[in-house]
């Protein structure tokens, strides 16, 4: 059996004339975390909407767990292990931290909505274990502190941790991190590190789109880069630092 959980093969995007990402194959196995970087307009965020199903895919298949997901919109992907964060602070701002982790983890509620309704004893206790859950998550990811605050009233870099904390309530097997250290100063980049390694340590496997490359070279075991949406490397940390086709893509021919 193989041990990749998510592969893309030979993926093409077109809108209209213009080929946003041409040819990428490259796969995540399970428990791994992988980085995905390229300069800007190399295709990293259209690949992350081809992964996660916001965009279908033009050519190529990509399949997740051993299925091909090619034609499953984004709300049959999440069940079945797939969740994401994204670039820009994606949140309910009136609910609190609980009640915002609390709603995400509706994808894994087993109760007949009637029974919900009624209160039953069988559904107080799943109301009990889903609350439980989502204490756990908050925890860890550090935002027990903040617990019952709204989610616009806690900093940006509390947001993206809340915007983590959200994709695992449902229970993933790979999580796509969409720029995870956006507007993050050093100390809370190195916290993010130790979650980002937490969260393999968990046995889920993760996909980092990260501009920052620091936090990149220091969490990824493995790391494909792009450029005008094709891969032009792929590699562990040293390989990538020393490649200069990387090197090229990022400082330009009169480096």
């Amino acid at each position: 059996m193989s041990d990749s959980l998510l592969i893309l093969d030979q993926v093409d995007k077109n809108f209209g004339g213009v080929q946003a990402v041409k040819g990428l194959t490259f796969s995540v196995n399970r428990s791994e975390i992988v980085g995905l970087i390229g300069p800007n307009g190399s295709g990293k965020s259209t690949s992350v909407n081809l992964i996660s199903g916001t965009l279908p895919v033009s050519a190529g298949s990509i399949s997740f767990a051993g299925q091909n997901v090619n034609h499953l919109p984004i709300s049959a992907r999440v069940p079945r292990g797939l969740s994401r964060t994204f670039q820009t602070t994606s949140l309910f701002p009136e609910f609190t931290v609980l009640e915002q982790v609390l709603a995400a983890c509706h994808t894994s509620f087993g109760l007949n909505p009637m029974r919900a309704v009624l209160r039953l004893a069988t559904a107080r206790g799943e109301e009990a274990k889903q609350r439980n859950k989502a204490h756990e998550i908050i925890d860890f990811v550090g935002l027990s502190a903040v617990l019952d605050q709204p989610g616009s009233s806690i900093s940006s870099a509390q947001q993206r941790l809340l915007m983590i904390a959200t994709a695992l309530a449902s229970e993933p097997r790979l999580v796509l991190l969409d720029e995870p250290a956006a507007g993050m100063v050093a100390k809370e980049r190195k916290d993010l590190s130790r979650l980002i390694l937490g969260i393999r340590d968990k046995g889920i496997a993760v996909l980092v789109i990260e501009h920052h490359m620091g936090l990149i070279m220091e969490v990824c075991e493995r790391i494909v880069v792009l450029n005008f949406g094709q891969k032009i490397a792929e590699g562990s940390p040293a390989d990538i630092r020393a490649n200069p086709a990387v090197i090229d893509a990022y400082l330009g021919g009169a480096h």
